[in-house]
Parts: C-alpha cells; sequence; structure tokens
C-alpha cells in the first residue's frame, strides 16, 4: 500500500485516485501519523457486507438475541415546566 501525505493527496488528487484505482488502497498520512485510506468501491462493499450480519442472517442464527444491547427504560428524568395558567 502506497502512503501518501495529506499534502501530497490534495495537490494531486487525480494521481492519488487513479493510483487507489489500479494499484487498490492508498493510505493518507497527517504530520507523520495513518490517518485514512482511500479504497475503491468494489472494495468498500465488500467489506461493508462481511463486516455485519444481515437481517436474515441475525434471525436465523443459533446465537441468543437476548444478548444484543438493549437500553435500559426508566432512566430519563422529566423536566420540571412550569403549568400553563
Amino acid at each position: 500500500m502506497h502512503t501518501w501525505p495529506v499534502q501530497d493527496a490534495k495537490a494531486r488528487f487525480s494521481e492519488f485516485l487513479e493510483a487507489c484505482l489500479s494499484e487498490g488502497p492508498q493510505m493518507v498520512t497527517r504530520r507523520g501519523a495513518e490517518a485514512a485510506v482511500l479504497v475503491p468501491v468494489q472494495e468498500w462493499r465488500r467489506l461493508q457486507s462481511a463486516a455485519r450480519p444481515s437481517l436474515k442472517q441475525l434471525l436465523l442464527s443459533d446465537t441468543a438475541r437476548a444478548d444484543m444491547m438493549v437500553p435500559a427504560r426508566g432512566g430519563a428524568r422529566r423536566r420540571n415546566v412550569a403549568p400553563i395558567r
């Protein structure tokens, strides 16, 4: 993966994009630290679909759905509002 300082990626964006499309993901650095990656859209869609299960997969899975994070109820506080006269 080729690394581009943010200044170069901005100044030579067409070249940056072309490198992404022809060579694959390109890393962008800011002040020497990794900041972002430009990936081709096909790769992004593949990563997105692999990152989380579909609704069908969730409903058909053997794992307990009761373990999912559900916010506790009744924790909200009401504001004291003056009555309307």
